[in-house]
């Protein structure tokens, strides 16, 4: 790659420069060249449009590319891990959400990394509420009725989800015990698949991605009965909470940027302000909003207290349900 004229004697002054180059300086230089944010889950899902449009801004504000990178595999972890092992310059990045930060630390017996210990977060982007929802014929309306029924036909009910650890199959389980209900959970390889046998009756219920079912949800194709976040949705404000009929109930999908464990402050500060600066451009809050979510600004610190908070909480769910990977 030829390199612009000015970055060019930029570098040559720098090499011919003293050895000791201050954090603060590498800051202000810093990217010097195209970042990778890797997204750890297949194209076209939340995590994918979600870095796009992030990488987006942040390449017209910081001038150069941020090149998506999609590493799928065993549940965010082989993507995860590839970051977990890279440079840590600022130059490798990782768009994360619930299921590889904070609930796979439980899930998996073995992993070869420990997310709060080996990773760096660097801000939140969104959080998005799941919609319980169900098949239109399916006879409960409402909450209490869906928790009724469960209760008086055991076992009778499934629960489709995106895959065993998923956001919405430890929603489900949340939801399941503290209802105190049985009911069978159905994973499938991905909320895409999940949502065709929802949509096709195969399975009466779901927490699903609110922006993957918004347009069944408005056709009458599927029927909303609450959100999982502690406030209702702006896209659905109508509809209730689950917390309205189990208080302290909450369960989010969430998504954030974090680096390398050892990157800098300052470059970790800097990226930090211009994610924020994104989040509060009216452009792409539009975005975002139609994804169903709330922009997630923040410093670096609550990010890592949300990843930590979530961690724990994920992970005593993981075990009450004694889940395992697929």
């Amino acid at each position: 790659m030829k390199l612009p004229r000015r970055l060019f004697l930029q570098l040559a002054a720098g090499a011919a420069a003293l050895p000791a180059v201050s954090r603060l300086a590498r800051a202000q230089t810093y990217p010097l060249r195209p970042v990778r944010m890797i997204v750890p889950f297949a194209s076209g899902g939340a995590s994918d449009i979600l870095a796009r449009l992030v990488g987006q801004w942040l390449s017209e504000r910081l001038g150069q590319p941020f090149v998506i990178e999609m590493r799928p595999g065993a549940g965010g972890n082989v993507g995860t891990e590839a970051v977990v092992n890279a440079a840590p310059d600022g130059h490798t990045l990782l768009m994360v959400n619930a299921a590889p930060s904070a609930i796979n630390a439980t899930l998996y017996d073995k992993l070869n990394f420990n997310f709060l210990r080996d990773m760096a977060p660097v801000g939140g982007v969104l959080l998005t509420p799941l919609v319980l929802q169900v098949y239109p014929s399916f006879s409960p309306k409402t909450v209490p009725e869906l928790i009724a029924y469960a209760k008086a036909n055991p076992g009778m009910v499934n629960m489709a989800s995106a895959g065993n650890g998923t956001p919405p199959h430890v929603a489900g389980e949340l939801f399941k015990m503290m209802a105190g209900v049985d009911i069978v959970h159905v994973p499938y390889r991905g909320g895409g698949p999940a949502l065709v046998d929802l949509l096709g009756g195969q399975v009466q219920m779901m927490f699903g991605n609110l922006a993957s079912s918004m347009e069944y949800i408005r056709a009458g194709k599927l029927r909303p009965l609450a959100v999982t976040t502690t406030m209702r949705a702006e896209a659905l404000p109508d509809l209730p909470t689950v917390g309205d009929f189990l208080p302290g109930y909450e369960a989010s999908d969430w998504y954030g940027i974090c680096a390398p464990k050892g990157t800098s402050a300052e470059i970790i500060g800097k990226l930090n302000t211009e994610i924020n600066a994104g989040l509060a451009d009216p452009k792409l809050k539009a975005r975002l909003a139609d994804l169903g979510g709330t922009p997630l600004p923040g410093t670096p610190a609550a990010f890592g207290k949300l990843i930590a908070d979530e961690t724990e909480k994920w992970g005593k769910v993981v075990r009450a349900a004694h889940m395992k990977p697929e």
